[in-house]
């Protein structure tokens, strides 16, 4: 039975997704530049939540394309190499004038080497982890730590200029470092656990909904942390446990 190709409009409905995710990354630059740095994080998390869909829409239809690939990638360098690091030039690291320059050039080098490295070795690497921060969620912490910073007491915020500088440096290292991060493109926890996984999801959701500026920059934190975490101490225990157990014992 012949399978019939999807017709050449589908084709273009994931690349105009991945085209507002663009044009979100776009106005986030822009309304950084003009002083509006809360609305300019809100563009970078509608600008992640395009990103997320493009590529699961193009599976659904059939319509990926080598086409597409290139052109989400390149997007993502503007909306989340490029916006973010002026973000946090405009709002916080003109302090440091050339340094700040440097930090905030820093982030951008490293995500462009993210992205260069993924789009190399996607093919090889396994679905379950990705090698390095991905480049969105960078772009999602810098965008909710400007809202988390509305919570920090008068007498933190001269310390917000620091913060920013080690946030974006903290973020261009673990985006070019070897840290595995779960991409939860495998299902096989949540079909096994699905009444703990509900409940965990409802429970964030309500913390989220209650306090949105704080829980959101804490999830990115989270799942930042926990890299580090399994690829440092969970994956060399578990490396020890399996080789222990096809080691011959003696009787």
């Amino acid at each position: 039975m012949e399978i019939k190709k999807p017709a050449k409009g589908v084709y273009l409905l994931p690349n105009m997704i991945t085209t507002m995710s663009l044009f979100f990354g776009f106005l986030a630059m822009i309304w950084a530049i003009q002083g509006h740095y809360e609305t300019s994080a809100v563009s970078l998390l509608l600008a992640a939540l395009m990103d997320g869909l493009d590529g699961k829409v193009a599976r659904l239809t059939n319509t990926a394309s080598e086409f597409g690939i290139q052109y989400d990638s390149l997007a993502d360098l503007a909306a989340f190499g490029i916006a973010p690091a002026v973000l946090l030039w405009q709002w916080q690291l003109q302090e440091f004038g050339r340094t700040g320059i440097a930090a905030a050039f820093f982030y951008t080098a490293c995500g462009t080497l993210r992205l260069a490295r993924f789009n190399i070795n996607s093919a090889a690497m396994s679905k379950r982890f990705f090698i390095g921060l991905p480049i969105p969620v960078g772009a999602c912490t810098v965008a909710c730590f400007v809202f988390f910073t509305a919570h920090f007491p008068a007498v933190a915020q001269k310390a917000l200029p620091y913060a920013a500088f080690a946030l974006a440096v903290c973020l261009g290292l673990v985006m070019v470092s070897s840290v595995r991060y779960f991409s939860f493109k495998e299902y096989d926890f949540l079909r096994a656990h699905p009444i703990r996984v509900m409940l965990l999801f409802i429970f964030l959701l309500a913390l989220v909904i209650s306090v949105p500026k704080v829980m959101g920059f804490l999830l990115c934190a989270l799942y930042i942390a926990e890299g580090p975490v399994y690829t440092f101490f969970v994956m060399p225990r578990r490396t020890r446990q399996l080789m222990h157990a096809l080691t011959p014992h003696d009787t």
